[in-house]
């Protein structure tokens, strides 16, 4: 355990499961985030759609004297994420912090896109961090929490990559994040968005990789000002900020994790 930034509270890791580890060992932002709250002291819920991945990191968080709890639960589902944030409340009895991070690309040109996989973009995207809000919101407000929503870089310029309905969703979950930073500020709910950018993850190789895993990982690394990918834990590091009281009063900002890449013209 570390400092205690966390200490008695009670964080949901929404998309929170290890699915194993990338080419290096790299792990996802779920995952190292999920880890790092436990390490600051907070009782973790994982909750993930496959139950293996969220007993991975609950298992991990253990390991390290932590507490957790994993949740199976497809992110999509009313039902479903309304019953695992009810059996956060009956095994925890609160919850103060929400780390939204489901998330993923479908490459194509808007002319290559169907309609359906337009409409599943925004599901995997924007549905799921509508239904983690809806469930937490009220909970949230009871002790004064945070919401942290994973956005991308995407979502305010283009990154060199084809996914329009990434793109296009991120920037609903910004737009919403602001939304609800304004509307549950009078109840002490904190909203801000993490933008995160080049970050070496598994995902990327498996939804981005164009080529061999070294090839993906040069051409990530040459289009970041600082020359290499970001890793999972950086952007961990920055939801710890965002859930710890260091931030108490800092709501409705979309933070780019990205080393410098958001502001790069091209």
């Amino acid at each position: 355990m570390s400092d205690g930034r966390l200490a008695g509270r009670v964080a949901v890791v929404v998309g929170g499961g290890h699915r194993g580890a990338g080419p290096g060992g790299v792990t996802g932002i779920g995952f190292a985030t999920a880890t790092t709250f436990a390490r600051h002291g907070a009782r973790v819920a994982v909750v993930d759609a496959d139950a293996e991945a969220a007993e991975r990191t609950v298992a991990a968080v253990v390991a390290e004297g932590g507490e957790a709890l994993a949740l199976v639960a497809d992110a999509t589902d009313d039902d479903q994420v309304r019953a695992a944030v009810a059996a956060v409340v009956a095994a925890f009895g609160a919850v103060d912090v929400v780390h939204t991070n489901i998330g993923g690309t479908a490459l194509g040109s808007v002319e290559d896109m169907a309609l359906h996989a337009w409409r599943a973009s925004f599901a995997l995207n924007l549905d799921t961090v509508f239904l983690a809000a809806k469930h937490t919101l009220p909970h949230l407000a009871v002790r004064g929490g945070s919401l942290i929503t994973m956005s991308s870089v995407a979502s305010i310029r283009s990154t060199g990559y084809p996914y329009p309905g990434y793109a296009a969703a991120k920037a609903a979950v910004n737009q919403l994040t602001r939304t609800l930073a304004v509307e549950y500020a009078g109840r002490g709910v904190r909203a801000n968005a993490i933008l995160a950018g080049l970050i070496d993850t598994p995902l990327v190789y498996r939804q981005l990789a164009g080529g061999s895993e070294a090839a993906t990982r040069a051409d990530r690394a040459a289009r970041s000002p600082t020359g290499a990918m970001g890793a999972a834990q950086d952007v961990a590091d920055a939801a710890l900020f965002l859930a710890s009281d260091e931030s108490r009063y800092i709501t409705g900002v979309l933070l780019p994790v990205d080393g410098g890449l958001h502001v790069r013209a091209c």
